[in-house]
């Protein structure tokens, strides 16, 4: 006789605590998060009732963000990896990852002292190697880098905290590559009068955010006769939010077929370095 738990014991063990995996939530931050998910759905409706509970469901994602792991090689105590990324697809579909992410970046402002809407940002890029399953329509090859695959625009607040993410081929210049999420950072944060950028933006990308955005693009240039790293003033808590998202397995490359999901990957990701800030209790050491 097999002393293994079966199926639903796992799955009861862990949602009542008692084991998991270091990348679930705890009852903390499942506090913070529940709220801000839609409602479930229920007979009444007009739809199936729920099936799975939904913080298993986070769990699952942010366990492959995490880990790496394939859809399909989900753990079996976690919802079948189908159920998985449809949720992931629909709150992708209907904001709700962006909601969340912007809700909880809004109270980790406000726990460190400062005012819910950032008044400068920060923006930088970062290509990455693509999978052999990411379609080539929508990778390329980065001279510069020497890297065949997709390319991360990221637009923080001086804390490196997410303000708008775009994911396109690697190929595209970031003079070019910027604007979009520029742009949107414009509309969605009116509050952000000035932005830090390395020399890659300089040139045409200040003029056009000076003329059309009306915003002030601030070049931070290396010193003179500089080799290797270094850290940049301002610049810093932007390239210490690609570590944080590259620290997740499934971001240090580049996975997903659409790369709007990349950019939903990297929101579930920096959800999760957000969480862990507001429920640490102390600084981080």
């Amino acid at each position: 006789m097999s002393c293994r738990p079966s199926g639903w014991l796992v799955g009861w063990c862990v949602s009542a605590g008692r084991g998991g995996y270091p990348s679930d939530l705890t009852d903390e931050q499942w506090a913070l998060i529940e709220p801000l998910l839609p409602a479930p759905r229920t007979s009444s409706k007009g739809g199936r009732r729920e099936k799975h509970p939904r913080r298993r469901i986070v769990d699952a994602i942010l366990y492959l963000a995490r880990t790496g792991c394939q859809w399909r090689y989900l753990p079996k105590d976690f919802p079948p990896w189908p159920t998985v990324y449809w949720y992931f697809t629909w709150w992708h579909d209907d904001g709700t990852v962006e909601k969340v992410h912007d809700a909880l970046r809004v109270k980790v402002r406000q726990a460190d002292g400062r005012s819910p809407e950032p008044p400068a940002g920060l923006i930088d890029s970062q290509s990455v190697r693509a999978a052999d399953t990411v379609p080539k329509a929508t990778s390329g090859f980065d001279a510069g880098k020497k890297t065949r695959g997709r390319k991360r625009f990221i637009v923080t607040d001086t804390l490196g905290v997410l303000l708008a993410v775009h994911v396109v081929a690697a190929s595209v210049q970031d003079r070019d590559g910027g604007r979009r999420p520029l742009l949107w950072t414009r509309l969605d944060h009116p509050t952000v009068l000035k932005f830090w950028a390395d020399q890659g933006f300089a040139g045409r990308f200040v003029q056009w955010a000076s003329d059309t955005l009306r915003r002030d693009v601030d070049i931070v240039r290396k010193q003179p006769g500089q080799r290797g790293f270094h850290v940049q003033p301002k610049r810093w808590a932007v390239e210490r939010t690609f570590a944080w998202i590259t620290v997740r397995r499934r971001l240090a490359g580049d996975y997903e077929r659409d790369p709007a999901h990349s950019g939903t990957m990297i929101r579930w990701a920096m959800t999760d370095v957000i969480l862990r800030r507001l429920t640490r209790g102390g600084p981080a050491t």
